[in-house]
């Protein structure tokens, strides 16, 4: 409100009477939205324009084997030095992933060393033919899409396990589809081949038709044969990590302040809030202010994922750290500063900035799509769809990648049988994708995320509708649906004549009454009149709304015969999907 005085260059009193008139009780320090503050400016004789946040074009690019490098000027590149490789273990439950890294943390702990793995910090880095491995050890796909929806990307290289016996299953195909879409180079772990029914052959085969292979396939990948059981294959899975890296040239500048990502964070009752740090850039060392998203603070204590205390961590070290004023969520960025005020002032701007952009940004929609193409902000659809069976879910996905033309495209990013789900959706907001569900339902959790994050949910049972709805999204066509809903219903008390018109006496007995809105006149359950409303009243002022339990003064245009007990109802249009 105070602002917003200023802006206009008037008192806040001003202001103040004004948001009373329209029904709105508000103070001097109280916030308020764009649409009450462009009302209140424009009866006052401004303009007012809604500031957009600046929109980050999305990179389109294809899938390629090596992860896009930074570009660095001359000046920066003499400063860089080779960094390890920064790992994520992903796969169907049961094929393995668990079985794996221990495998691999066991084998690198020295025979007889006390206190071998002490702490779980949610990463972890081995050393191999004298190079250092970091590995996540996050929760599968969805903790790796959670930390690409924050704009983070953590991982260097995937790989997936796929258990020789069992193949390729649904969380297989998820974890595939979430590593190219967050274009990372794969390695596929074919785990369990010591089994009497293991079928390597036939896991290759399925991979093929995933349109992974070994050779010749449309994205070409390592498949490392292993038993984590036996401990056999461990070393080779290790050594094709190290070969992977060594192909993108991973680099990072040690000699700068430190710069990195947050792997998890909890709020330990002894140390208070605990992040686990991987640092990208620079060097983190004790003292070090840090500020991360909406938390800042000084680091007091480091150790590493065997519980040791360590001064300092450089590129692709992971370290849980002490000192911070709050636990930040996977994915947030951490940037070192020069000291701690600056490192909670841009905290706490990061704190009211996300709050305003919670408000104004949205993710991409069916209705907007054509618009967001025209503007240049996509240049291509992605698109998460589920169907009730193998059957339908196969013509839908041919039919959907035959449209579009060369300017704009349909990208199928994961494909599945069943509920949509929360994976789906987080997936959707990172990919900025939406979801097409055919003859299912909607997982109350999903449905709750995407109403959050603003993700469109498309639900259908005819395939003609849905390819014709997509089609004539690409082409601009696809006109917004709308529908009436009720928003309040009141009933008449007395009637009062004014002049030259009739006034209700109402008192609102569900919801509420809202000027704009369309108004039916019911009696005995017959519809009398339906139409615009005229004015709406509490005693003498104008008023934008009335809420259930008060009484209110209604006139209607072109409808004065109104008796008491007469039933009002409220009506709003509104656009669905």
């Amino acid at each position: 409100m105070r602002d917003l005085a200023t802006a206009l260059k008037v008192g806040p009193i001003d202001i103040i009477k004004k948001l009373m008139a329209n029904g709105i009780m508000a103070n001097i320090n109280q916030p308020i939205d764009f649409d009450t503050a462009a009302l209140v400016a424009g009866e006052l004789g401004f303009e007012v324009v809604e500031a957009k946040p600046p929109v980050v074009e999305p990179e389109v690019s294809t899938l390629t084997s090596i992860p896009k490098k930074h570009e660095y000027t001359a000046e920066e590149a003499a400063n860089l030095l080779p960094r390890p490789p920064v790992v994520t273990v992903m796969g169907h439950v049961d094929h393995g992933k668990t079985s794996i890294l221990d495998a691999i943390r066991h084998a690198n702990v020295a025979a007889g060393e006390v206190g071998g793995i002490t702490q779980h910090i949610g990463a972890y880095q081995i050393e191999h033919a004298g190079k250092r491995i970091t590995f996540l050890d996050t929760p599968g796909h969805e903790a790796f899409t959670e930390m690409r929806a924050r704009g983070a990307q953590a991982t260097d290289i995937a790989v997936i396990v796929v258990a020789a016996d069992d193949g390729v299953m649904p969380q297989t195909r998820e974890a595939i589809d979430h590593a190219r879409a967050a274009q990372v180079p794969i390695i596929i772990a074919l785990n369990k081949i010591d089994k009497f029914n293991a079928s390597p052959e036939r896991v290759k085969q399925q991979l093929a038709d995933l349109g992974l292979a070994v050779y010749g396939g449309k994205d070409e990948v390592t498949v490392v044969p292993m038993s984590a059981k036996q401990k056999i294959g461990i070393g080779d899975l290790l050594e094709n990590i190290l070969l992977v890296s060594e192909l993108a040239d991973l680099r990072a500048n040690p000699h700068k302040p430190a710069r990195g990502i947050v792997i998890e964070s909890k709020l330990d009752k002894q140390q208070g809030p605990m992040a686990t740090l991987l640092v990208n850039e620079g060097t983190l060392r004790i003292g070090d202010a840090v500020w991360i998203g909406s938390a800042w603070g000084k680091i007091r204590a480091m150790f590493d994922d065997r519980g040791r205390a360590v001064r300092e961590a450089g590129p692709a070290d992971p370290v849980a750290v002490t000192g911070l004023s709050d636990a930040p969520p996977a994915g947030e960025k951490f940037v070192v500063l020069a000291d701690e005020r600056e490192a909670r002032l841009r905290a706490a701007e990061r704190a009211l900035a996300k709050r305003q952009a919670e408000q104004a940004t949205r993710a991409v929609s069916l209705n907007d799509l054509f618009a967001q193409f025209q503007a240049g902000k996509v240049k291509e659809l992605n698109l998460i769809i589920k169907a009730d069976v193998q059957g339908s879910l196969e013509p839908i996905v041919s039919s959907l990648e035959k449209l579009g033309d060369e300017k704009i495209k349909v990208k199928i990013i994961h494909q599945g049988i069943g509920t949509v789900t929360r994976s789906d959706v987080m997936l959707a907001v990172a990919s900025q994708g939406i979801v097409i569900g055919f003859s299912v339902g909607v997982e109350a959790a999903a449905q709750s995320l995407a109403e959050s994050e603003g993700v469109d949910i498309r639900q259908y049972n005819i395939i003609y509708k849905l390819i014709e709805d997509i089609d004539k999204a690409l082409k601009g066509m696809l006109e917004p649906v709308y529908e009436d809903r009720l928003v309040g219903r009141a009933q008449v008390l007395q009637v009062f004549r004014v002049k030259k018109s009739t006034v209700a006496g109402l008192r609102v007995t569900q919801g509420k009454i809202v000027r704009g809105g369309t108004v039916r006149v019911l009696r005995n359950d017959t519809e009398l009149f339906k139409g615009p409303l005229a004015s709406l009243k509490r005693f003498t002022e104008d008023v934008k709304e009335v809420a259930e339990g008060y009484e209110c003064g209604m006139s209607l245009e072109k409808f004065g015969d109104f008796q008491e007990g007469d039933q009002i109802e409220v009506y709003q249009r509104v656009k669905v999907s």
